[in-house]
């Protein structure tokens, strides 16, 4: 296994049915406790632990998921107010080496995710059939869904998952 994707890589899929993306909108739901049960009890020398060699910190892991998903529902929102919006991409390695990332504490951004996640499912819940086919443009990729975001996005939130729980099992 590789341990930069413990659950392997991210495939495009194609379209989804009305099932499948309510269980994938219930993963988004869901993560904020699982996160919260995985670093809770951890102590400050376990949260700046990286999950691999070379990787990040179980602390930067925790304050990325919410710098992240923060920036995948504005892009939510732009692409269910604008016409196939271009994006701005940012540099989540840069934002993971400043110093709120680095050494701040790990309870502002549970807080964060958790109400962040309550707003973007809610907001997910009540799409239609039209609007799960809006798009926005990302500069280095091609033009992305609301529908393949979500798969994204809950791909991302197993992946980080995989990367703190294997990183405690250590």
């Amino acid at each position: 296994m590789d341990p930069r994707y413990p659950i392997g890589r991210f495939e495009r899929p194609g379209k989804l049915s009305a099932e499948e993306r309510a269980k994938l909108i219930e993963q988004l739901h869901f993560l904020p406790m699982q996160l919260q049960t995985r670093v809770n009890h951890l102590t400050d020398a376990q949260l700046d632990t990286p999950y691999r060699e070379g990787g990040w910190t179980i602390r930067q892991v925790v304050h990325h998921l919410p710098d992240s998903h923060m920036n995948a529902y504005v892009r939510m929102k732009l692409a269910l107010t604008e016409d196939n919006p271009t994006i701005k991409p940012y540099d989540e390695a840069e934002w993971a080496k400043l110093r709120d990332a680095e050494s701040g504490p790990i309870d502002v951004s549970l807080e964060l995710l958790r109400a962040l996640h309550a707003r973007w499912v809610e907001a997910l819940r009540t799409l239609s059939e039209e609007e799960w086919q809006r798009t926005f443009q990302h500069p280095e990729w091609a033009a992305m869904s609301i529908e393949t975001q979500l798969a994204l996005y809950a791909w991302h939130s197993r992946h980080h998952l995989a990367h703190i729980t294997n990183a405690i099992r250590r």
